[in-house]
């Protein structure tokens, strides 16, 4: 079924518990604040009421109506003048206007796609919301490993300058180890700098600025995605992707515009009532003073119309081609989106697996690297690279998981089955303890590698 995602929320999420700028924090003050959703939800209403105007042109039209009239007579054989009152109500109840039925159909037809818009719009806040809260942890990340890094060089160019002085390396070696340690300076700034770029756009969402966001526990599972069948992924997409679902209620209105426009051929039948006070005073009619009432039908057949009518429908059949080829676009789009996503999410799995093993590989190359160049079997260059590639291998690994989350999100939303729901599961893996990646990987290092 597919999920209205709104429904319910409120409570669902007054169930959690209160945490300090977590997920589900987050995303509910995304939604009291972000200006996108509530555009969406404005223009959901405004079809709405779109639809119900529509539907008043079938209903019953009832008025007041007042006259008054001064005839002045002068003619041949007459010469006379009289007064004139009537006033009272009318009724109007059309009884066979096939335009306005159409019409109605339409406005439904497009209140449906509005709906899906409007659950669209909603799917996208939740991403919005995960990418740039795990935007800021990525580049609190990138930031980390930076420093670490930076320190690192920093304590071998330290020892290269005091080798120097001892007379046990050349002057190169120093350049070399310099030149490394300004290269990972600039490199602390610019991940600092997009640090920084990062909760901008997280507040862009939440119009707070928040320092401190819980970060994602090591030992979140990166799961397959259930069922592991990219067909049963692209069956659901086709039948609850909310794109999906408003191109064909596009589609829908597009076909009942063209009854309308076909209908400007048919008669129109409408029933007509009044009743109300007349008054008549002077001339040569008989003085007449009480109430009348009428009723009648109206009926009207239009016969030329300029040729107006034939190009409406052609017009409208030219738009409904237009509809259904957007409607096939949609459909391969987003059956390629879920397969590719699909397929991402798996490498995802693969790509953090490999690179939690090349952590610790790079970790003990690091450390022989440093041991060979204290014996003098390795030169600070080596040293060096193999500081470089082992924070590389970090930062990837964080990478991994990160891009394993936003990929997983962006596949059920493709399917049409994304819910805050997920953001709720997503927040249980969260915590202000988790350690930083680098204190991550020396704890591995330490449990995986035997001869620690």
């Amino acid at each position: 079924m597919k999920k209205q995602l709104l429904s319910g929320l409120v409570g669902l999420l007054a169930a959690q518990p209160a945490l300090s700028m977590d997920l589900v924090e987050t995303y509910e003050k995304a939604l009291s604040y972000d200006s996108g959703i509530a555009a969406a939800r404005a223009s959901f209403e405004a079809q709405q009421a779109a639809s119900d105007v529509t539907q008043s042109a079938l209903l019953p039209q009832i008025g007041a109506y007042g006259e008054a009239n001064h005839t002045d007579l002068d003619g041949d054989n007459q010469d006379e003048s009289y007064k004139s009152l009537n006033y009272g109500v009318q009724l109007s109840q059309p009884l066979f206007r096939a335009d306005s039925w159409f019409a109605y159909d339409a406005s439904q037809f497009q209140t449906e796609s509005a709906r899906a818009q409007y659950n669209l719009a909603q799917q996208q806040l939740i991403l919005d919301v995960a990418n740039a809260y795990f935007a800021v942890l990525r580049a609190r990340d990138t930031v980390t490993t930076a420093l670490a890094a930076e320190a690192a060089i920093q304590r071998q160019y330290e020892q290269a300058q005091e080798r120097f002085d001892v007379g046990l390396i050349a002057i190169t070696e120093v350049y070399e180890a310099r030149a490394s340690y300004d290269d990972t300076r600039s490199q602390r700034i610019a991940a600092e700098n997009q640090l920084n770029v990062a909760r901008e756009q997280l507040a862009r969402l939440t119009g707070e600025y928040n320092e401190d966001l819980e970060n994602l526990l090591q030992t979140f599972p990166l799961g397959r995605p259930d069922p592991m069948d990219p067909s049963q992924w692209e069956t659901t997409a086709l039948e609850q992707n909310w794109s999906i679902q408003s191109a064909m209620s596009d589609l829908n209105a597009s076909e009942s515009n063209l009854k309308v426009a076909k209908s400007g051929h048919y008669p129109t039948l409408d029933l007509t009532a009044s009743y109300g006070d007349s008054n008549i005073d002077g001339g040569s009619p008989s003085q007449f003073e009480g109430t009348q009432g009428v009723i009648g039908l109206t009926l009207n057949v239009p016969l030329y119309s300029g040729g107006g009518t034939q190009a409406g429908v052609r017009q409208q059949r030219s738009l409904v081609t237009v509809a259904e080829e957007s409607l096939n676009t949609v459909r391969r789009d987003v059956r390629v989106n879920t397969r590719s996503l699909f397929l991402t999410v798996n490498n995802n799995i693969e790509t953090a697996s490999a690179l939690e093993q090349t952590i610790i590989s790079r970790r003990s190359a690091l450390d022989a690297t440093r041991a060979g160049y204290e014996v003098g079997t390795r030169n600070i260059v080596e040293v060096l690279d193999a500081e470089r590639a082992y924070y590389v291998a970090l930062l990837d690994y964080s990478n991994a998981r990160y891009d394993y989350v936003i990929n997983s999100l962006q596949l059920k939303q493709s399917a049409g089955i994304l819910s805050p729901q997920d953001l709720i599961d997503l927040n249980g893996w969260l915590s202000e303890t988790a350690p930083g990646i680098e204190a991550l990987a020396n704890e591995k290092q330490t449990l995986d590698d035997p001869a620690q």
